[in-house]
C-alpha cells in the first residue's frame, strides 16, 4: 500500500468471525425457526414476504427452479414462502429478502440470550488500535445491516459496536461489483484509494481492487487461494 488507509472495509464471514459460527450456529437457528417466525409476525414481514415473492417470481426460469409458490389460502402462502426460503438457503443465494428475513429471526434469539456473536480474538484489539489510529471502519456483509449490528453489539468479547462508523449490505450492491465499493467509499467520506478492503473471498477483493481500494486476503483457516492479494492471517500484523 503506498499510503497508509484512512479507513477499513471489513467482510465478516472468514475475516472477522469463525466460518463456522455462521454456518452451523447462525443459518441453522433461521432455518429450524422461519415458520413459527412468520406465523407469529406476518404483519410485520410483509414488505420481506412480498420482496421474497419478487424473487421467487424472478427465479421461475432457474435450472434448477424453486418449488412452487401457492397462493391461494393463507397457509400454502405461508408454505410457500418457508419451502422458498429454504430453497435459497440451500444455494447460499445472497438474496436481500432471506437476508432481512434472517436478521429478524436472530434479533429474537440474541434478545432472547440464545445467541452470542462470535469474532476472532485479534478482532477487539485490532478495532481498538485502528480507532486510536483515527481510522474509519466500516463492514461490507451480505448479512443485513441488522444481522451485522446484532452480532458486533452482542458478541462474546463485548460491544464492539463504538468501534464501526459503518454496515453496509447487498442493499448498497453485490459484494462482486465495483460499483458497490465505490459507494462505500462515497459513503465513508474517502477517495477509493484510502480504504482497505479484508475479506477470505478473492472475487469480492478483486472487485475492490478494482474500485481503486487496497486488499488484503484473509486466510484464517486455509492456505491462501490466490497470490493477487496479500495474505493476512491474523488482523494483529494489519497496521501494527
Amino acid at each position: 500500500m503506498p499510503d497508509p488507509p484512512g479507513a477499513l472495509l471489513l467482510d465478516i464471514e472468514g475475516t472477522t468471525t469463525p466460518v463456522d459460527f455462521v454456518t452451523r450456529v447462525l443459518f441453522p437457528y433461521a432455518r429450524e425457526r422461519v415458520k413459527d417466525f412468520l406465523l407469529r409476525r406476518a404483519s410485520e414481514v410483509r414488505d420481506d414476504l412480498a420482496l421474497l415473492r419478487s424473487e421467487h417470481a424472478a427465479d421461475r426460469g432457474a435450472d434448477p427452479s424453486p418449488p412452487p409458490w401457492r397462493g391461494g389460502a393463507p397457509a400454502e402462502s405461508l408454505d410457500s414462502a418457508v419451502a422458498y426460503v429454504h430453497w435459497l438457503m440451500d444455494r447460499d443465494r445472497k438474496s436481500t429478502a432471506l437476508k432481512a428475513l434472517q436478521g429478524r429471526i436472530w434479533e429474537e434469539g440474541y434478545q432472547a440470550g440464545h445467541l452470542r456473536g462470535q469474532v476472532y480474538p485479534d478482532v477487539p484489539r485490532a478495532f481498538a488500535r485502528w480507532r486510536a489510529q483515527g481510522r474509519d471502519l466500516a463492514i461490507f456483509s451480505s448479512g443485513s445491516v441488522l444481522a451485522q449490528k446484532l452480532l458486533f453489539s452482542r458478541s462474546e468479547a463485548g460491544d464492539l459496536t463504538p468501534f464501526l462508523r459503518g454496515y453496509f449490505d447487498t442493499t448498497t450492491g453485490a459484494k462482486g461489483d465495483a460499483e458497490s465499493y465505490r459507494k462505500i467509499a462515497r459513503a465513508l467520506g474517502q477517495a477509493a484509494g484510502s480504504v482497505l478492503f479484508l475479506s477470505d473471498v478473492t472475487a469480492e477483493l478483486d472487485a475492490a481492487r478494482s474500485a481503486g481500494m487496497a486488499t488484503g486476503l484473509c486466510v484464517r483457516e486455509a492456505s491462501p487461494a490466490s497470490a493477487d492479494h496479500p495474505a493476512v492471517r491474523s488482523f494483529d500484523v494489519v497496521l501494527p
